[in-house]
């Protein structure tokens, strides 16, 4: 249920104090106090004088943590319970869709970012989906608080989603077109990026020279791949797949991130050697085709003691968004360290993804994002009881209901 409470707190200085403050970076301050000033997080220690004037917000026997980032979602592009009108994740008339924005087909009023809110997520990462071996370009975005979508946006220059295995070669070959195999999907992905590299020769001629030049939007993104500006977001499942993606980055010189990594673990030694991150997930599914015979929770583990840097996903909608805070917790259960889980799901993909100088950890001079836990959230029974974004507030859970502050009052107030 979604209410609205009576007003939305909108102070230029908060003071959150008497809490555990766990920051992730750095060591956690059992009574501590977060300042918050302008949006940013303006101090934080354990003896801090309150300024005259704050907002104090006092929250003695809760945690404080930065909130949360769902480093590969779709929310709000596979809109809740609005079927094929509300689903706007893969663009397949076409096996290279470099060219289209997640950016342009977010409906941010959708209710998956609600349910972010009440998981204490507050960065969603949306990517096209997966049926395409070039799928588009991602956004990273704030969970809620904008007018419109460009102002919650943090970054458009995050990555292009790509695909490899079995979804590309089912979408085509059930078209009865290339790519019907693993062979013509990387062979799509190698003739783009020859494309690419082509392309921003030529258009690098003519800048010099002086000469007009005709742009191509799909060549042009792939060309931010190709310099390193946007990373390669790869879908990949299973363990010959992620070779796959590795040699063709080599071949290319671009930013892997593998996305998924079902079988990461059976080469987790290779990713490590070269620090090729993993968002790992969804986990909380069945195994419902073949690359995912091997999936298991554990297999994330054996990836962070290798030494590769982890995210965690919830693919949402696969898993709600909400659960993403859940998967850490099983992921625990099944051997990751309460540390590396806590960071997988804030430092880890904000710095996989270029977000680290504005979310990821309670760091002074970073976002205000701010999630006020009534105890350990990797505990099942903790609940997000308030959210800031920006040091506003957004969520709050009281009387036995989560209530967002939604758009009439956030922009009455």
């Amino acid at each position: 249920m979604t209410l609205a409470p009576t007003s939305a707190l909108k102070p230029a200085l908060t003071a959150i104090i008497n809490a555990r403050v766990v920051p992730v970076l750095g060591a956690t301050i059992p009574n501590g106090t977060v300042l918050i000033e302008d949006g940013r997080i303006g101090a934080i220690g354990a003896d801090l004088a309150v300024p005259a004037g704050a907002h104090v917000i006092d929250a003695a026997g809760k945690w404080v943590l930065p909130g949360f980032i769902e480093a590969h979602g779709h929310v709000g592009i596979h809109e809740e319970a609005n079927g094929w009108a509300g689903n706007d994740t893969n663009e397949m008339t076409g096996p290279n869709m470099a060219a289209v924005r997640a950016i342009d087909a977010v409906n941010i009023d959708d209710e998956g970012f609600r349910d972010a809110l009440s998981g204490g997520v507050t960065t969603v990462v949306v990517k096209p989906g997966s049926g395409n071996p070039i799928g588009g370009q991602s956004v990273a975005i704030k969970s809620w608080g904008g007018r419109t979508i460009d102002e919650q946006v943090i970054s458009e220059s995050v990555s292009i989603k790509s695909a490899l295995g079995e979804n590309p070669k089912r979408v085509y070959g059930d078209k009865k077109q290339t790519p019907s195999t693993r062979l013509g999907v990387s062979l799509i992905i190698r003739q783009a990026f020859v494309e690419a590299q082509n392309y921003v020769r030529a258009r690098d001629a003519a800048e010099v020279k002086g000469e007009p030049f005709t742009r191509d939007l799909g060549k042009e993104a792939l060309g931010r791949v190709l310099s390193g500006e946007l990373a390669w977001d790869q879908h990949v499942h299973r363990h010959d797949d992620i070779a796959t993606a590795i040699r063709l980055a080599e071949e290319f010189g671009y930013r892997l991130v593998i996305n998924h990594g079902t079988e990461g673990h059976k080469i987790a030694d290779v990713l490590a050697e070269k620090n090729i991150p993993v968002i790992f997930g969804p986990m909380l599914t069945a195994r419902t085709k073949v690359e995912l015979r091997d999936r298991a929770i554990g297999n994330l583990a054996v990836l962070a003691a290798a030494g590769v840097r982890v995210a965690i996903t919830t693919d949402h909608p696969v898993v709600p968004v909400n659960f993403l805070v859940h998967q850490a917790s099983f992921a625990v259960k099944e051997g990751l360290p309460v540390q590396t889980a806590l960071e997988a799901l804030t430092v880890n993909p904000a710095a996989i993804l270029g977000l680290d100088s504005r979310v990821g950890s309670l760091t002074v001079g970073l976002d205000a994002d701010v999630v006020i836990w009534s105890g350990d959230p990797l505990d099942l029974a903790s609940r997000a009881e308030l959210v800031l974004i920006d040091g506003v507030e957004v969520y709050r859970y009281a009387d036995g209901f989560g209530r967002v502050v939604e758009r009439a009052t956030r922009l009455s107030a």
